[in-house]
């Protein structure tokens, strides 16, 4: 979602407005939407996997967003599922089994740092009064994350 800001007489006035709508498409069209703009891959069926270099998940045809190319939308596009995440094509890996296994590993840390007791986690207070609980964990995974798709990136 796309926030839209609009100030009337100095009052701002603030809507969201998605940035795409999803276009509904049988499997087969998919599948050949898939296979006309995905040109770094080879697409056999929807089930097949893709690695998501900028959100760092695992993604199956069949989740992957088509949208566009009816009504006046513009053209077809390809989408990640992934909310917030504005990766295409280009930025879809076939998933090695290095990159399972990290995947893997690192989803075990993520679930491990979801479980850490909050009382390990000290409070901090910030410059509003507010406390906030730090979770340095959490964060290393999302670091560690992010050093995994910058790696794979580069290597594609």
């Amino acid at each position: 979602m796309l926030p839209i800001v609009l100030v009337i007489d100095g009052k701002v006035i603030c809507q969201t407005v998605g940035l795409t709508t999803a276009t509904r498409v049988s499997d087969d069209e998919k599948l050949e939407v898939l296979r006309r703009l995905d040109q770094f891959r080879q697409w056999h069926s929807l089930d097949e996997k893709r690695y998501c270099l900028v959100c760092g998940q695992l993604i199956t045809g069949r989740q992957i967003q088509v949208a566009g190319g009816r009504r006046g939308n513009g053209p077809v596009r390809l989408n990640c599922p992934t909310q917030s995440c504005n990766s295409i094509a280009m930025d879809w890996v076939l998933p090695t089994d290095e990159i399972l296994v990290r995947v893997e590993k690192l989803a075990e840390e993520e679930r491990k740092a979801s479980t850490v007791q909050p009382a390990l986690h000290p409070a901090v207070a910030n410059g509003n009064g507010k406390t906030v609980h730090s979770n340095k964990s959490h964060e290393h995974v999302v670091s560690r994350l992010r050093r995994l798709a910058f790696h794979l990136k580069r290597h594609a």
